[in-house]
């Protein structure tokens, strides 16, 4: 006859189901939007309001998402989206580490002070600072391209962001190890290359993802910015672009549109979710 279980172990087992049950529960109202989503993006059309609701429809129209492409220009606003992103997140990054390891590890007088006014720069609403950086880019002769929402970014909040949750890492970094890179002769950018940079990847990597979130969802700036040729557009206002000549929308087009839109932050963060838990809980953030 098989024994008992002792009582702390079945306890814990308990404890166990328990806490997966109400994850589970909790995770609900999060994923769910998501699966309607993406069962609305391979309904027919006629079939987005019938009732009673159903996760299918009469049939799977993997035709909605051809349709995105061929008669609207989402192969463009999309590929737009991916590269000022793509741009973004590495001109971030560069910024956020250098500036990060310059206020943890370089003593130079009011780095503190001056880390508290960047930090409240982040008050500032985007509304009420895009007047003058519009006047700027079009001084500049930047209007009308993707310059400005690559820029902007770059030396705006979320290198202000990335500057502080990299700061937070630099300053875990044992002294040991930067006195052991000045005895082989490395200066301040050989020791945050060699020693700092190896160290803080989990943290970079958190500002990475946090940086291209930011970048892939702008839709003021872009609105400002790139004029109103649809060609130049992002993928935020190319969601707005599918509707018929009566301004009705093509429901089960945007649902398509949308989930080709969130697929790229899924995947990053699928590929990510290990450095950036590592980022998390070592730059402090709690």
């Amino acid at each position: 006859m098989r024994p008992d279980h002792p009582i702390g172990a079945r306890r814990a087992v308990v404890g166990d189901i328990g806490l997966y049950i109400i994850l589970t529960v909790s995770a609900i109202p999060f994923v769910l939007p998501m699966i309607w989503m993406i069962a609305s993006s391979l309904k027919p059309e006629s079939e987005m309001f019938a009732f009673p609701p159903s996760f299918l429809g009469s049939s799977v129209r993997w035709q909605n998402y051809v349709e995105v492409f061929t008669n609207f220009p989402y192969f463009h606003q999309y590929f737009n989206s991916t590269y000022v992103a793509a741009l973004t997140v590495i001109g971030t990054a560069i910024v956020s580490t250098m500036s990060g390891f310059a206020f943890a590890r370089i003593k130079f007088p009011f780095r503190n002070t001056l880390l508290v006014l960047m930090l409240t720069g982040l008050f500032l609403p985007i509304e009420t600072e895009i007047v003058p950086l519009f006047q700027i880019m079009n001084l500049l002769g930047l209007t009308g391209t993707h310059i400005p929402l690559i820029i902007e970014p770059v030396f705006g909040a979320p290198s202000v962001v990335g500057t502080f949750i990299m700061r937070q890492a630099f300053l875990d970094l044992p002294a040991e190890l930067e006195d052991a890179g000045r005895i082989d002769g490395l200066g301040w950018m050989g020791i945050l290359w060699h020693i700092g940079v190896p160290l803080a990847w989990p943290s970079i990597a958190t500002v990475s993802l946090l940086t291209f979130l930011s970048s892939w969802n702008m839709y003021l700036q872009p609105l400002v910015f790139t004029g109103g040729t649809s060609e130049r557009w992002t993928v935020p206002l190319g969601l707005d672009q599918f509707v018929d000549f009566m301004g009705r929308p093509y429901w089960t087009l945007q649902m398509a549109a949308t989930t080709l839109a969130v697929l790229p932050f899924v995947i990053l963060f699928i590929w990510l979710q290990r450095q950036i838990t590592e980022g998390i809980a070592t730059s402090g953030l709690k």
